[in-house]
C-alpha cells in the first residue's frame, strides 16, 4: 500500500481491491461528482480516519506532512531548472521562501505563492509539486512563501508576512532575475484567501501586482452559502465543521471575522489587477469564490471564472490523478500570457 496526497484530501491507494481512501465515517458517498473523483471517494469509506476537526493541531499537520511525503514517493514531481530555500531579507522581516526557477533565463514573470491548510496546516514541502508544477507548466519562477500559521501566530500574522514576502519581490525583482511589471499573486483555498488580500494591500501600498490567481478561495470562513451547506460532508476532507474548525485557530476573536485582510468581501474592490478564479462545483467554497467574482467584476476588475463541474477541493493538487488538475494549471498558463 502507498500513500498518497491530494491537496487537503488525505487518502491511501493501492491497486488491490482492499484500497481505502480519506473519508468521513458514517457520510454517504456522493454521485454528483466527476468519474476520475467517483472512483476515488467510492474507495475512500473503509479507511475510517478521523476527520481533522477532530484532531490536536499537531496531529492534524503531521497527518499532512506525512500523506504528503508519501505523496512525493509516489507521484514524480516536475524536474526545474533550479530551487533555492531563502529568507525575505526585508527590514519589515525575515520570512523564508522557496524560490523555484523553471530556466534560467532572466527577468522571467513570477508567481508569489500562499499554500492552502486553513491557516494552520500546510508548507512549502507539502506543496512543492503544485509550485514545481506551476513554474513548469506557466514558464514562471515561483516564490512559494512559509507565512506563519495559527494557532501559534493568529490573524493578521499570514496577511502581515505574505505582503512582507511581495513587498520584497518586487523591491528585489531585478537580483532575483524577475521581470518587475509581471509580478502575479497566488494561492489555493486559505491561500487564495491570502493572495487577494496582498492585492488589496499591495494596491494600497502602491505596489504593481499584474494579476491574482485564486484557486477555490476562502472569502468569508463564515460560509452562508448554499455550497457551504450541500456539500458540508461526503466530499472528500474538507467539511463545513473543518472550516469553522480553522476559522476558530485563526480567528478566534469574532471581531477579526469582519476584517476585510480576513474577509476580503468587504473591501473596496476597486483597481484591483486582473483576475482568475478557480473553483470546484462538489466544494465547500464554491459559492463563495463564483460571489467574489461578481464582486470583484461589478468593481471594475476584469475576471475570468472557470468552475470545474464535479470537481471536489483540492483537486488542483490532484495531478495524475484527475485530468481537470493538469486541465487547472494549463488554466493558469493560459491567463498568464494573456496578462502578463
Amino acid at each position: 500500500m502507498k500513500a498518497i496526497l491530494l491537496g487537503g484530501l488525505f487518502y491511501w491507494h493501492t491497486r488491490l481491491f482492499d484500497a481505502s481512501f480519506y473519508h468521513i465515517k458514517g457520510t454517504p458517498v456522493p454521485k454528483d461528482v466527476h468519474p476520475q473523483i467517483q472512483t476515488l471517494l467510492d474507495t475512500m469509506a473503509a479507511l475510517n480516519l478521523p476527520a481533522i476537526q477532530t484532531l490536536s493541531v499537531d496531529q492534524a499537520r503531521n497527518m499532512f506532512e506525512g500523506f504528503a511525503d508519501k505523496r512525493r514517493e509516489s507521484y514524480p514531481s516536475p524536474h526545474v531548472h533550479e530551487v533555492n530555500d531563502t529568507k525575505t531579507g526585508s527590514s519589515h522581516g525575515k520570512i523564508p521562501v522557496r524560490i523555484y526557477r523553471p530556466t534560467s533565463n532572466r527577468a522571467a514573470p513570477a508567481i508569489v505563492y500562499f499554500h492552502g491548510g486553513g491557516h494552520v496546516i500546510g508548507s512549502l514541502n507539502s506543496y512543492d509539486t503544485v509550485a514545481r508544477t506551476l513554474a513548469k507548466t506557466c514558464q514562471v519562477t515561483v516564490v512559494s512563501v512559509d507565512y506563519r500559521m495559527a494557532p501559534e501566530h493568529i490573524f493578521p500574522a499570514a496577511p502581515n508576512d505574505c505582503f512582507t514576502a511581495t513587498r520584497w519581490v518586487v523591491e528585489n525583482a531585478k537580483t532575483l532575475c524577475i521581470d518587475p511589471t509581471k509580478i502575479i499573486v497566488c494561492g489555493d483555498s486559505a491561500g487564495g484567501n491570502l493572495a487577494t488580500v496582498v492585492a488589496l494591500m499591495a494596491r494600497d501600498a502602491g505596489l504593481a501586482i499584474a494579476a491574482q490567481i485564486l484557486v477555490y478561495p476562502v472569502i468569508d470562513y463564515r460560509g452562508g452559502t448554499i455550497s457551504f451547506e450541500r456539500y458540508a460532508k461526503g466530499y472528500g476532507g474538507l467539511e463545513s465543521e473543518t472550516v469553522r474548525w480553522f476559522m476558530e485557530h485563526y480567528l478566534p476573536e469574532p471581531k477579526m471575522r469582519d476584517d476585510w485582510r480576513a474577509c476580503p468581501r468587504v473591501a473596496n474592490l476597486a483597481g484591483l489587477p486582473p483576475t482568475l478564479i478557480l473553483t470546484a462545483e462538489c466544494d465547500v467554497l464554491c459559492d463563495e469564490g463564483a460571489a467574489y467574482g461578481k464582486q470583484l467584476s461589478a468593481a471594475g476588475v476584469a475576471v475570468e471564472h472557470i468552475n470545474y463541474k464535479g470537481m471536489i477541493h483540492g483537486f488542483f493538487n490532484y495531478l495524475g490523478l484527475a485530468s481537470d488538475a493538469e486541465n487547472a494549471h494549463k488554466a493558469v498558463a493560459a491567463f498568464l500570457n494573456l496578462h502578463t
